[in-house]
């Protein structure tokens, strides 16, 4: 049964298509569910983020990517076939690579950024959770997991500040110059704000403020980065008096409307303002982007930004590509060994119930008076007999059909002396 991965991310489709297929938390596990009960699958992962959404599979016989893709068209009603042009497939030994490169931030937008592999950890958990792991994808995302860790550890993968959040705030500071007479505005309290909150007060910003849904969880943050909390019905208020927004949050819908930004530039007497929206779905309506004054960017338009600041990890992403490659085969010949123990397997139940069968005819002729030297030798040719039969067959199919390499494997399997059949002459 084969791994098979399909998905698309930020160099397959833009944020106007990865923004519809993004499963929200609460969803997950119900999706998760759906698809495992599916005749074709037999575990099954989901990897969603505002940079890609993946399906891990394990299949069952001919299942492919087709039935992944028409799944996740259907579950987001999307047109049939609305996906191929943007999504990727990867099967086998790409699809085990594949995931160990996205565990290790070599498959990110930022080369080498951590927070994926945190990420990928929750999509392990949310899927053990729905019971639709099993023991290949459980395995292979624990090795993912122990990969990244080691490239981590004896690469410098993530030893320069390559992220979006960093790439956000040097483009304000390229904009803005000094950002020591500036305030920023914050909408959200995951990871990727942290991330922005400390690298601008890391670049001086004039003034701070956090807004979320959860206030309290907002002033958490606000208090670690001396800034201070609102509440999103609070924006419109303060959005004039702020140069720069940041947004990212889980939303479905937009945080920031193009009419309450109309209005805010009227007040400001149109100063500039810098907008990013690294939510997905998006957090600020695009529209916003045709008014003056107003630089607006979503995660697809920082990768000028972050390619500057990549050179330096090509390297080390090198050196991680080797590691990835070893350990993708260490997987595969794990794999491959779970096939030769369902074989292995059935071969001794087989050999043991014709043992069993053996015995019970042996007894029942010892029952009868019979002669025990005659019932020894019986069950002694019996046995011969029954389990040199296939092998045997297979040998002489192989022979006639003129199928030198199955003739080889047969003999190597039987432990017999291979012999070269091609003279010199």
């Amino acid at each position: 049964m084969p791994v098979v991965v399909l998905g698309l991310n930020h160099n397959s489709a833009p944020i106007a298509v990865r923004e519809r297929v993004v499963f929200p938390e609460d969803k997950l596990q119900p999706a998760l569910r759906e698809l495992h009960a599916h005749a074709g699958i037999a575990e099954a992962a989901l990897i969603t983020t505002c940079n890609r959404t993946e399906v891990y599979a394990v299949v069952h016989g001919e299942a492919d990517a087709n039935l992944l893709r028409d799944w996740l068209e259907r579950v987001h009603d999307l047109s049939p076939g609305w996906l191929r042009d943007y999504s990727y497939c990867y099967r086998g030994t790409a699809a085990v690579t594949h995931l160990m490169n996205v565990a290790s931030g070599l498959d990110s937008l930022m080369l080498g950024e951590p927070q994926i592999l945190g990420q990928a950890k929750i999509a392990h958990q949310i899927a053990m959770e729905a019971d639709s792991l099993g023991q290949v994808l459980d395995r292979l995302f624990q090795h993912a997991f122990r990969v990244a860790k080691q490239v981590r550890s004896e690469t410098d993968i993530g030893s320069h500040p390559v992220s979006i959040a960093y790439a956000a705030v040097s483009l304000a500071g390229q904009i803005f110059g000094s950002l020591e007479r500036h305030a920023a505005l914050l909408i959200g309290a995951g990871e990727t704000i942290a991330l922005t909150a400390r690298h601008l007060v890391e670049q001086g910003i004039g003034e701070l403020i956090i807004a979320n849904r959860d206030r309290d969880r907002g002033q958490a943050l606000a208090s670690e980065h001396g800034g201070r909390a609102i509440g999103l019905g609070d924006i419109p208020a303060e959005l004039g008096r702020v140069d720069v927004v940041v947004s990212s949050t889980g939303s479905d819908l937009p945080i920031l409307g193009k009419g309450s930004v109309e209005r805010t530039l009227r007040q400001r007497k149109h100063r500039p303002m810098f907008l990013v929206d690294l939510a997905v779905p998006r957090d600020i309506e695009p529209e916003i982007g045709d008014l003056a004054d107003v630089y607006l960017y979503t995660i697809d338009d920082l990768r000028a930004v972050i390619d500057d600041s990549l050179r330096s990890r090509r390297e080390a992403a090198r050196q991680a590509e080797a590691i990835v490659n070893l350990h993708s085969d260490q997987f595969l010949r794990w794999v491959r060994g779970l096939d030769a123990v369902a074989a292995i397997r059935e071969f001794r139940e087989r050999a043991e119930a014709e043992k069993e069968r053996a015995l019970a005819h042996a007894r029942h002729r010892l029952a009868q008076g019979d002669n025990p030297d005659d019932v020894v030798h019986h069950l002694a040719n019996r046995l011969t007999r029954r389990l040199i039969h296939q092998p045997t067959l297979g040998l002489r199919d192989a022979a006639r059909s003129g199928d030198p390499d199955t003739l080889r494997v047969g003999q190597e399997v039987l432990g017999l002396q291979v012999n070269d059949s091609e003279g010199d002459g």
